[in-house]
């Protein structure tokens, strides 16, 4: 209970108030261990409870994830603050009832706007007592918002906030903040402080105890308002989307589980960084992948050239596969004529084209189309069966007649059956006829095979032609859907990769994640409502971060001298981190002084980074390993050792303590957006920078 103000704190009162914390993260955890075993106990015995296999397995399935939702990581606190409220409160207009959205929360109890019961714990998930009072509140709670939003200003009802600070698993110390007093610590909490600059190792980790007003307003909008957020490196998008997938996920959890939530992130090294944070907070069931492996239809056995890349990436190439697409749907030259034992039905070649015209007016996909003109033909002829015949026919005969030799060479005259591989391979083999008028001469060049595969199933597909593909299988088939689609690093998916993700949240909603000085693709965005329309959400707010917690100061002001060579309109990055340090060398012997930055980067806590050109990569490995340096590659996340060696390709979206940054003129040299490229490489670092070189710096750094 927070003391009067006028009343004295001793070293005993704080100790004890210490004591009583741990003792209430015990009873928590033994707590949570009780509903595990209860959870087990249930999966255990199930099947004899289910009415029937697909009722149990069912059941299986909810209590298997039921059983790992409730996981206990005893090195992750199981609660991070506490709300101690106003006892006059009426917790109810906070929303604290409507915590029964979620199956294992319960409402608090009617005496809960008493003093005794005006105080609450703050964790990454409900814990209820064996009476089911609520022991640990999750963070996603209405009632839990307060302790990200409550202000001096705008208290909510709260008299004191406080945050716990640990050490493994291990309470260690607590700070409050009496906002009745007046007293807000904001940023400058140290525990806030130590816990946003505790050094990387391994996989990123969840934020719920660091989560500013700002980025809670982001997280906790409504499942069906889509949003881009525009954020400079360190702002926190990235946790911002995962925590927003966890929050709707807590608040919609029917909706999204039979719709689906998808995470999609620029490469698999991203997605393995990245893929402890959902399971952190309970959440187990979330599809994370990247675009590639999203629409991959076809092996990828080959590589375009940049140009011809950029062509196949172009939106103008959906009204192509569309225009090609159309062209195959002809019109009925002849009557269908059907023999049926004694009888021979007849529709008319008019009647025919009336058919075709019809559904084509109806924009379906095209194999839903053709089924469609299926069976419009077939009512008619059944018609004609029932009026000579005065009873209807049988559902043998319906079917019999479906499938009859007259009616699929009809269709198969007028709206044959397509796959998207034969439809992409037919424009790349000629594209004049459904290119002619929208691609100039050089383009159409560059579209067409200079030697054309014998059939799809022989073409060495390239990434774009996946991409291709997978535009041509929505027009003739409706991919599934998701109910929310988060994705990060948005900036580098062009017009027709957000296309593909467009078809897959149709029905949803999307949050849309990036930073337009990052983007390295041919094709990048540079505006943020391009990229919103391609998605189909044109009216999605554009909310910009640009209050850095994780980039020390020292390192942002070096990465934006870059800013106004990069041709985009965005704010430079501001960082309330005035630790950090940054070095800037010039060496003779790169591969040498990178051992020696290595080596001494490990004298400090966290993880260690040397980034660099891919061309450069092995080379540097090999230095480190000849060094007797055990190092491992971006995609083993939480490998042994604490050097990773990561391609300036691969290292966007990833953070590391101390970052060794070599030949930054060869990072730019390497590609046509080199300057972004290195833009993205100078911002991994969360507490160090050294950047060798012997080569002259680019210019904007000079």
């Amino acid at each position: 209970m927070t003391l009067p103000a006028h009343q004295t704190i001793t070293e005993d009162d704080l100790d004890a108030q210490l004591a009583a914390e741990r003792a209430h993260l015990d009873a928590s955890r033994a707590a949570l261990r009780r509903m595990r075993e209860h959870a087990e106990a249930l999966f255990s015995t199930g099947h004899t409870v289910a009415g029937d296999a697909y009722t149990a397995e069912a059941l299986g399935r909810q209590m298997a994830r039921r059983i790992a939702e409730l996981a206990d990581d005893p090195d992750t606190p199981l609660f991070f603050g506490r709300l101690d409220l106003r006892p006059e409160q009426d917790l109810r207009d906070q929303g604290a009832g409507s915590t029964t959205r979620r199956h294992d929360t319960n409402p608090l109890p009617d005496h809960a706007d008493h003093a005794e019961r005006a105080r609450f714990h703050i964790g990454r998930r409900h814990v209820g007592d064996a009476a089911g009072e609520p022991m640990v509140l999750d963070w996603r709670a209405p009632l839990s918002r307060a302790f990200y939003r409550a202000s001096v200003r705008d208290p909510q009802g709260v008299v004191s906030r406080r945050r716990f600070g640990f050490s493994g698993g291990t309470l260690t110390s607590f700070e409050d903040e009496h906002l009745d007093r007046g007293e807000e610590l904001g940023t400058g909490s140290r525990i806030l402080t130590a816990e946003i600059e505790r050094p990387r190792v391994g996989p990123m980790r969840d934020i719920v105890a660091t989560i500013q007003p700002e980025q809670d307003e982001l997280v906790r909008a409504e499942l069906d308002t889509s949003i881009c957020v525009q954020g400079a490196p360190g702002t926190g998008k990235t946790a911002v989307g995962l925590h927003r997938a966890a929050y709707l996920l807590y608040q919609h959890r029917e909706r999204l589980r039979r719709a689906g939530v998808l995470i999609v992130g620029p490469n698999r090294a991203f997605l393995s960084y990245i893929a402890a944070v959902l399971p952190a907070l309970g959440e187990v069931e979330v599809a994370q992948t990247t675009v590639e492996d999203l629409i991959a239809r076809v092996p990828v056995r080959a590589t375009d050239d940049p140009a011809t890349a950029s062509v196949k990436h172009d939106p103008r190439m959906a009204e192509v596969l569309r225009r090609a697409l159309d062209a195959r749907i002809g019109r009925p030259a002849e009557s269908i004529v059907l023999p049926d034992g004694s009888f021979r039905w007849r529709v008319g070649a008019e009647a025919l084209a009336r058919v075709v015209d019809e559904v084509r007016r109806e924009g379906l996909p095209h194999a839903t189309g053709r089924e469609r003109v299926r069976a419009r033909v077939l009512a008619l002829l059944q018609r004609q069966a029932e009026a000579r015949r005065a009873e209807s026919p049988s559902d043998a005969w319906l079917r019999r007649v479906a499938r009859s030799k007259p009616v699929t060479a009809f269709l198969d005259e007028v709206w044959p059956a397509v796959t998207p591989e034969a439809l992409v391979f037919g424009v790349l083999c000629d594209p004049e006829p459904a290119a002619g008028d929208l691609f100039s001469p050089q383009e159409r060049a560059l579209l067409r095979w200079p030697k054309p595969p014998r059939s799809p199933k022989t073409a060495r597909w390239t990434a774009a032609d996946a991409v291709l593909i997978d535009e041509a299988a929505g027009l003739i088939e409706r991919p599934p859907g998701f109910g929310h689609v988060i994705v990060d690093e948005a900036q580098d998916l062009s017009p027709m990769q957000c296309r593909a993700i467009a078809r897959r949240s149709e029905h949803g909603s999307i949050t849309l994640l990036g930073d337009l000085a990052q983007g390295t693709a041919p094709w990048a965005a540079t505006d943020w409502r391009d990229s919103l329309a391609h998605l189909g959400k044109p009216d999605a707010a554009v909310v910009p971060l640009t209050v850095g917690f994780r980039v020390p100061g020292a390192v942002m002001a070096l990465a934006n001298r870059l800013l106004p060579a990069l041709a985009v309109d965005v704010p430079p990055g501001v960082s309330l981190r005035a630790d950090g340090t940054l070095e800037l060398r010039t060496v003779t012997d790169t591969d040498a002084a990178t051992v020696t930055e290595v080596r001494a980067a490990l004298g400090h806590d966290g993880s260690v980074a040397v980034i660099a050109a891919d061309a450069a990569i092995e080379r540097l490995r090999a230095a480190l390993r000849a060094a007797g340096i055990e190092t491992a590659t971006a995609e083993q996340v939480g490998a042994a050792g604490r050097v990773t060696v990561v391609p300036a390709t691969l290292v966007k979206g990833l953070e590391y303590d101390h970052v060794v940054v070599v030949e930054p003129a060869e990072i730019v040299a390497a590609e046509p957006r080199g300057l972004h490229r290195l833009y993205v490489v100078l911002t991994r670092a969360v507490s160090r920078l050294s950047v060798l070189h012997a080569t002259p710096l680019p210019a904007p750094l000079g």
